[in-house]
């Protein structure tokens, strides 16, 4: 009887352990974190503790960073990851690292009444130290879900709108999207500056709009025949009128530009009487934000809009203008091989000296 019970102890232990895992899968399912995942976050928070208490920075950072992440794994409320946000960017400001800091800390201030008062003033007058020595980007994206790359780095999950933090200097800003034009734009970023920047990704022309039909081999056309086969165009009228629609394009820029000079003169004088009641460039981003954010948003959206309506009115008017004037010299340079009457002829001339273009005909 007992070499039978010694040879079933075995298999009566590994039926023991097979159920006990097997109980800590259903209790600890994929995807959900499980008493080990919360208690490695408390022990982090509780060495970040002790390393910040003991003005150890670096090493309070590093743990603080951990903790950080695995306050994600364990599911926890945005309340406890804005304390280790915060407290994360503090250490960060003692070490000189402001990019990360800022960074850290506008992204505890975005729960600001889960922190406490004690926390939450440390937490602004700490950010108001950040930003006095890196870039605030503000970057807008349309359509929302392309792609942005900043300086070679992707950003994520993609945005309609960004709140950056960099260092100053040079920067590159890239977004893509699948069927749109690659957008790329560049700008200088100055310490305690804000700079922001608005990409639009144009639709990229579908394959096959122009050439899809196979040129073939072409002989010389004789001057003659290319003037039978051209129609007759009205000249006169198409130049009136392109001086017309320019004239009336370069007006309506200059007008939109000028209403958006104002709205941001106005934007100017209130960001300064808002900064001297306390505000900073985060406060619109609070989930309490002020009813006043609202008014500085439609203010910042009309701004724009005038802005870019007077650009692409000026550009519309310099390109009717240009397409007006070019009509003369085309007449009889480009479309016939000698001037018609009436019509302008364009000899290229130099000397030892210059180097221009000679008018001869009649206007």
């Amino acid at each position: 009887m007992r070499p039978a019970l010694l040879a079933f102890l075995p298999c009566a232990i590994l039926g023991v352990v097979a159920a006990l895992e097997g109980v800590a899968d259903a209790r600890d399912p994929e995807g959900v974190p499980g008493p080990q995942a919360i208690s490695n976050a408390e022990d982090l928070l509780r060495r970040a503790r002790q390393a910040r208490d003991a003005g150890r920075w670096v090493e309070a950072e590093a743990a603080y960073e951990l903790a950080l992440k695995a306050a994600d794994a364990a599911w926890t409320t945005d309340a406890e990851r804005a304390e280790i946000a915060a407290e994360l960017g503090l250490c960060e400001l003692a070490l000189a690292r402001y990019r990360d800091a800022a960074d850290h800390l506008a992204q505890s201030l975005r729960h600001r009444d889960a922190l406490g008062g004690g926390l939450a003033r440390r937490v602004e007058e700490g950010l108001k130290k950040a930003e006095s020595r890196v870039v605030t980007f503000y970057l807008g994206v349309s359509p929302p879900d392309a792609e942005v790359v900043v300086d070679g780095k992707a950003l994520g999950r993609p945005a309609p709108t960004y709140e950056l933090f960099l260092e100053p200097g040079h920067h590159t800003v890239r977004a893509r999207l699948d069927g749109h034009t690659e957008v790329v734009s560049a700008f200088e970023g100055q310490a305690g500056k804000e700079s922001s920047l608005t990409l639009k990704l144009p639709r990229a022309p579908e394959r096959g709009e122009a050439g899809a039909a196979g040129v073939g081999p072409t002989r010389p056309v004789s001057p003659a025949a290319r003037s039978a086969a051209r129609p007759a165009l009205p000249l006169t009228e198409l130049r009136i009128g392109g001086a017309a629609l320019a004239t009336a394009a370069l007006a309506a820029g200059t007008v939109f530009l000028l209403r958006a000079d104002v709205v941001h003169d106005n934007l100017a004088e209130r960001d300064v009487v808002l900064r001297g009641r306390g505000w900073t460039s985060s406060t619109c981003w609070w989930p309490n934000a002020p009813s006043a954010c609202a008014e500085i948003r439609d203010d910042v959206a009309e701004r724009d809009l005038f802005a870019t309506l007077g650009k692409v009115a000026l550009a519309t008017g310099a390109v009717f203008g240009v397409a007006t004037a070019a009509s003369f010299l085309a007449e009889g340079w480009i479309l016939d091989e000698t001037p018609a009457h009436g019509g302008v002829q364009v000899v290229p001339t130099t000397t030892g000296k210059h180097a221009g273009l000679v008018l001869q005909g009649v206007w």
